[in-house]
């Protein structure tokens, strides 16, 4: 077993992050709605967001129906977005991507908060909806726009 690998998995600080959550509930007034599913584990998470008129992040709110390392993930993205746009989520999902692979951690702060998860493929698909969700709604938004 890997040094990784024998981390816990459902550390105190990711069971925080995971109930943190509730400070980021999806509001009716959160128009741009983006969904994604993980194919590996069923987790599905719903985002709402509303941007600048430059198309960066004010606001986010979401409904996750996931495990804890899917939460905890949503959280930690929850608490980056504000001021990113389409560009930004598209190159922190790779870098998520690659990481979670064996790569360098990436630049999202708190992201190191989950990094036992990187041992855990099961778990990947968790990892990243937050940021696919995100997309999706701002793909909509520029098709719309």
């Amino acid at each position: 077993m890997t040094a990784a690998a024998s981390r816990p998995l459902y550390t105190p600080e990711l069971l925080a992050l995971a109930v943190s959550l509730a400070d980021s509930p999806l509001g009716d007034e959160l128009h741009l709605r983006g969904e994604a599913v993980s194919r590996t584990c069923g987790s599905k998470l719903l985002v709402g967001l509303q941007c600048d008129d430059a198309g960066r992040i004010e606001r986010v709110g979401m409904q996750v129906s996931a495990c804890a390392v899917g939460q905890a993930s949503a959280a930690i993205f929850a608490g980056g977005a504000r001021g990113r746009t389409a560009d930004d989520l598209a190159a922190a999902e790779e870098a998520i991507a690659a990481w979670l692979a064996g790569g360098d951690t990436p630049a999202w702060p708190g992201i190191e908060k989950i990094a036992a998860a990187q041992a855990h493929p099961g778990r990947h698909g968790a990892v990243l909806l937050p940021w696919r969700a995100a997309r999706a709604a701002l793909s909509k938004a520029a098709l719309a726009g």
